[in-house]
């Protein structure tokens, strides 16, 4: 039971009762309930609200019983949704490791919650414990990212497990990555910590970032508080379509995945050879932090040339680093390219 974690007026409240959750279960073949159009079919129905058909497609894909799995409208509605249900405003606060993705402390903000970030280690390297030195009686989510954004890297399991087995409050493992990675998915982790929310993508591996269609996996129970909060139908018919269509072409999308990780392996030890690049760090994700003498400086001149690549200078712990996304070949190509042709300028 996790009622404790959750919000009182999350616990109390009665959601918003669907036209179609009112006759699930029944045959039906006139729609006269939901006030829409008779015409311009199917685009003039209302979307099955709970994604069941979709569902049961990515169930297969990623192992999961389709009652552990929620969408939403993006990865962003569901870290929303873990603040709207588990943190009261101006009471509870929420850990995180720094640097990782923003939306986390742009959430945060937003729904009035203090955000404590906790650095990583000079390598990046998660610490259990200095995340637990930063809870207090407040505390209920703890936010982890791995592959770890901008940084890269996979974030030490030992140390996830350990705050997953001493937090008692939510721990979010965010793995938009983690189809590039090696290491087994978090969410094949379910049945043994049930106060974990595992969330994924189409945007990345899936090569569907247009859809804006996010997925997290859970308890059961967890599950079903995310859907008493979201909106009645965040998934729209196009989006499911979309992702059903991506589904039915797995066999083409790890073929554009292999070939990231082929174009990976290239792409690093060129851009260690050149004269400014101070550091290369260690990915396990479809992009790569690199460390220069000017980061600025190479920003703009990249810019300059139509390439656009991140400027992470500001980030804590990234000070002249640009995070840079692996391209197609020619992409990449072209990067390299004018990457060596700045070397050659300021010579």
């Amino acid at each position: 039971m996790i009622d404790n974690l959750v919000r009182k007026n999350i616990l109390a409240l009665k959601p918003y009762s669907c036209a179609r959750d009112e006759f699930k279960g029944q045959e039906a073949h006139v729609f006269l309930d939901a006030n829409e159009s008779a015409y311009n079919y199917p685009l003039n129905r209302y979307p099955d609200p709970l994604q069941e058909q979709l569902k049961k497609s990515i169930s297969q894909v990623k192992g999961i019983p389709s009652e552990k799995i929620f969408l939403g409208n993006g990865s962003d509605e569901a870290i929303d949704l873990v603040y709207r249900i588990f943190c009261e405003p101006r009471v509870d606060n929420v850990v995180a490791i720094e640097p990782t993705y923003g939306m986390y402390k742009v959430c945060a903000d937003i729904n009035d919650v203090e955000y404590r970030p906790v650095p990583l280690s000079v390598n990046y390297a998660l610490s259990a414990d200095a995340l637990l030195q930063a809870v207090d009686e407040h505390t209920k989510v703890i936010w982890i990212c791995t592959p770890n954004n901008p940084t890269g890297n996979d974030l030490d399991r030992g140390e996830i497990q350990k705050l997953l087995t001493n937090f008692k409050g939510i721990v979010v493992v965010d793995e938009a990555y983690g189809d590039f990675s090696n290491l087994k998915p978090m969410r094949t982790y379910l049945e043994y910590f049930p106060r974990m929310i595992v969330l994924n993508t189409f945007s990345k591996s899936w090569a569907s970032a247009a859809i804006r269609l996010g997925m997290a996996f859970a308890s059961e129970e967890i599950i079903a508080l995310f859907n008493k909060v979201k909106y009645p139908y965040n998934i729209n018919l196009l989006t499911q379509q979309a992702a059903q269509d991506a589904i039915s072409q797995i066999i083409r999308i790890e073929r554009w995945n292999k070939e990231i990780r082929n174009e990976r392996q290239h792409l690093i030890p060129s851009l260690r050879e050149l004269s400014f690049v101070e550091h290369v760090y260690p990915t396990s994700a479809n992009f790569v932090l690199v460390k220069v003498n000017d980061a600025d400086a190479i920003y703009n001149y990249l810019m300059n040339k139509g390439i656009i690549v991140r400027n992470r200078t500001r980030v804590t712990m990234c000070q002249n680093a640009l995070r840079i996304t692996i391209g197609s070949k020619e992409e990449n190509n072209e990067l390299l390219g004018a990457l060596r042709n700045y070397r050659t300028s300021k010579r």
